[in-house]
Formats: structure tokens, C-alpha cells, sequence
């Protein structure tokens, strides 16, 4: 799934909620925790997670409890033009 994709699943008017974790992307659809304004006002669905829950404590176990829908996509590089112009 592309990030594109990913910011779909916002958790917003009836859609899914997925983040993505260290590549992995994950349905926290059924939490009680995340709501359509995110987690506890913390952090939104639809979005990478990774960076935001880097210093969070047990992040692992955590995501561990809901499960993988899929993997985020990296973007393909640009590949360089050489030449003149």
C-alpha cells in the first residue's frame, strides 16, 4: 500500500483506520482508543506512525495486538537524467 493509500484509512466517516509501523501497516479499526479524531488526540490514522512512536514505550507489544493488513510501499527513486539539460 502506497502512503497515498494509506491516507484513505483515516478512520473518517464510516472508513477503516490503519497506521503504518516500521513497514508494516496495521487495522485499528476495532480500538476503542482511536476514534475519528485519532488516538486520544495524539496521533490520526492514515499516516505513517513510525517516526511519531519512535521514543513511545512498548510500541511492539502494542501493535503486536492488531493485525497487518499489508506493507507500506516505498517510493520509487527518480532516476537521474544525464545530459545537458
Amino acid at each position: 500500500m502506497t502512503k497515498e493509500e494509506l491516507a484513505q484509512h483515516d478512520g473518517k466517516d464510516g472508513r477503516k483506520a490503519y497506521v503504518a509501523v516500521s513497514g508494516n501497516i496495521y487495522d485499528v479499526s476495532d480500538s476503542p482508543l482511536w476514534d475519528e479524531t485519532g488516538h486520544q488526540g495524539l496521533h490520526q490514522a492514515g499516516r505513517d506512525l513510525t517516526e511519531e512512536l519512535k521514543s513511545a514505550p512498548h510500541v511492539r507489544t502494542v501493535m503486536e495486538r492488531f493485525p497487518i493488513i499489508g506493507q507500506l510501499e516505498e517510493p520509487t527513486p527518480k532516476k537521474k537524467r544525464w545530459g545537458l539539460f
